[in-house]
């Protein structure tokens, strides 16, 4: 008797192993809601329209005395506007570079930019990642499940590739890999570096726009961002991304010869 009471006590006091419990759905979903939600709200108050060289020629003066009376307080706040527009998916990734490398030079700009676009991407990627990520990898087709896991073999390399190569819009290069089962350290990482050309290249162009907006004010018209991209440029970003495709190629090759 003495024997069975203590069995029944060790099992009565014994640590239970808990289930998992999944998390509700409506959570998952809620970050992604939050954000269409925003981005619908930039639209119904207007504020894509601030996104234009139009605005930047009518406030050059307002927004340069700005910067002059607190240049490390405006760069936070360009960086912070930045990373909130790359997070919300806003379409306004290269007026706003353009906008840093007018205000704060190429060089302070790029290092903003760079910071405050890969913030932001990392932000989306971990909504889309947490929220649908899972759900959609798991009701791939076999043929796109291969796919995804021949990028997960080499994610640097494919993500690197990515964001050099202007193909994708900056959005969907963003969440895209979150469908794959990307780490948090590689996509930070590619994207960091990947995107490294491109805003560098946009922050030089907006050293020059002072001239582009003077030159269509005093033509009659609206300022365009076509006047600053040259069809060197483009080339420029498509030998970036066929010198990063090279290594992927090249390791595809040895792994068949063995």
């Amino acid at each position: 008797m003495t024997t069975l009471t203590r069995e029944i006590s060790e099992m009565v006091d014994a640590p239970t192993e808990k289930t998992p419990v999944p998390t509700a759905l409506w959570k998952r979903v809620l970050p992604l809601v939050v954000v269409a939600a925003g981005l619908a709200l930039a639209y119904g108050m207007g504020w894509h329209e601030y996104f234009s060289l139009t605005f930047l020629a009518e406030s050059r003066e307002s927004l340069t005395a700005i910067v002059e009376n607190n240049r490390w307080g405006a760069l936070a706040g360009f960086t912070a506007l930045y990373a909130v527009a790359t997070a919300f998916s806003f379409p306004a990734a290269s007026i706003l570079s353009i906008f840093g490398g007018f205000l704060f030079g190429w060089f302070i700009a790029g290092l903003a930019v760079a910071i405050g676009a890969t913030v932001g991407a990392t932000a989306i990627f971990s909504v889309a990642r947490s929220s649908v990520g899972v759900f959609l990898r798991d009701r791939m087709p076999a043929r796109v499940r291969n796919l995804a896991e021949e990028f997960e073999k080499d994610a640097f390399g494919y993500l690197l590739v990515l964001r050099l190569a202007p193909v994708f819009p900056f959005a969907i290069s963003n969440i895209a890999p979150a469908l794959f089962n990307v780490p948090l350290r590689t996509y930070v990482a590619a994207t960091f570096i990947g995107i490294l050309p491109g805003v560098f290249a946009y922050t030089w162009l907006g050293q020059g726009v002072g001239s582009v907006i003077d030159a269509a004010e005093a033509a009659g018209r609206e300022p365009s961002v076509a006047e600053l991209v040259t069809p060197e440029i483009t080339l420029a970003f498509v030998a970036l991304a066929v010198v990063a495709v090279i290594p992927i190629v090249i390791k595809k090759l040895r792994a068949r010869a063995r």
